[in-house]
């Protein structure tokens, strides 16, 4: 199973960052590039412990559609999603906050599945993997803005 580990450090207080990383309507405005909307479960505000939200969004062309449940809360330090149904065989998606000066290192980690096998393991290899690390950097980014712009 791939691992993508992702770092960046935001120049904001722990609570900014995490409770933007949690934000359903940021989650939209922070993957634009994929027109990710949610439309069903949890559709706005902040994802809490046993939430879920149905994600659909563009994708190498293809609209596709992703629900996930978050497993795991600890404000304002960790959180965890879990694909319950999606294009994966499965995710886990690990969300972690460390205070660090006067700002804060936000910490990605996505271990994935692919579906199809041995071919999925094959469209790791040649895509998946770099576009998932595009993917996730990119939104990373884009919070580090929105929180930066909030100081």
């Amino acid at each position: 199973m791939p691992v993508i580990r992702h770092q960046t450090y935001i120049n904001a207080p722990i609570h900014i960052c995490f409770d933007l990383a949690r934000n359903v309507e940021v989650h939209t405005k922070t993957t634009s590039n994929t027109k990710e909307r949610a439309i069903g479960g949890v559709t706005k505000g902040l994802l809490e412990a046993g939430d879920m939200v149905t994600w659909e969004a563009v994708h190498f062309g293809i609209k596709q559609r992703l629900t996930a449940k978050v497993t795991e809360m600890d404000k304002p330090y960790k959180f965890i999603d879990i694909m319950e149904k999606g294009a994966f065989h499965s995710f886990t998606h690990t969300h972690e906050f460390v205070e660090q000066g006067d700002g804060t290192l936000m910490i990605d980690t996505f271990d994935y599945k692919s579906p199809f096998g041995m071919i999925g393991r094959l469209a790791d290899l040649l895509l998946l993997k770099k576009y998932m690390e595009t993917f996730i950097a990119n939104r990373a980014n884009e919070l580090k803005k929105l929180a930066e712009q909030q100081e």
